[in-house]
């Protein structure tokens, strides 16, 4: 048995609303119930909401209607993501149940894109010698006007060394609006620095991770190696 599913895909900006879509067969609602199923990666279904003409809808516990809203106009059923979330991505499944017929599914998967992006800078350090003053730079960069790279943002910094499995916290900026500009009408920058004196110990490649919007972003790394004194 061979079965076609066609995904439809939406994409929208995190922290936006998101409206998925499921076509009702052309015939009185009374006689149809509508099932809302969110699948994530490596998960089964889990039900969010189910609606019938004869009942309000009925949402499960892990699903709160503060977040989703289901409603239905013109033959066409709509599930609403009031405010997304990174955990919201995922299929989404719409089962239509109608007595004597087999379900109909339609699947849409949800895509969430950021309106931040991380630079850090720079790539790789010269060798220092013992003492030495390093500074590193991570820049948030806002692609979109709307977004404002000061709003509940954190910044850390992880060393990670070639013989150990995971990276070490070695500062944190907390929640600070400090050295942010506008770049342009539609982009502005938040810079953050790290800077400290090196030692033979401190040799390894660093990043920065940002905690903003629900999101952690991380930059690309800046490799740091020692200067051995002979």
């Amino acid at each position: 048995l061979c079965v076609e599913i066609f995904l439809k895909l939406k994409t929208v900006q995190l922290g936006e609303a998101a409206t998925l879509t499921c076509a009702l067969p052309i015939k009185e609602f009374g006689s149809i119930t509508v099932h809302w199923y969110k699948q994530s990666a490596g998960d089964g279904l889990k039900l969010i909401v189910t609606l019938s003409k004869s009942a309000p809808p009925e949402y499960s516990p892990e699903f709160s209607r503060k977040r989703f809203n289901v409603e239905n106009a013109n033959n066409v059923c709509n599930l609403t993501v009031l405010k997304t979330v990174q955990e919201d991505e995922g299929i989404y499944h719409c089962g239509i149940a109608e007595w004597m017929y087999p379900i109909q599914w339609s699947e849409t998967y949800l895509s969430m894109t950021s309106n931040y992006t991380v630079v850090q800078w720079p790539p790789v350090l010269d060798p220092l010698h013992p003492g030495e003053s390093v500074t590193l730079q991570c820049s948030i960069i806002s692609v979109f006007d709307k977004a404002t790279c000061s709003e509940d943002l954190s910044v850390f910094w992880f060393r990670a060394e070639s013989n150990k499995s995971h990276p070490n916290i070695i500062y944190t900026h907390g929640n600070t609006h400090d050295e942010c500009e506008n770049r342009s009408e539609a982009q502005k920058r938040c810079v953050y620095r790290f800077s400290k004196n090196v030692s033979s110990s401190d040799a390894g490649t660093y990043y920065c991770a940002v905690d903003i919007c629900g999101e952690i972003l991380f930059g690309n790394g800046t490799i740091f190696l020692y200067r051995f004194e002979c």
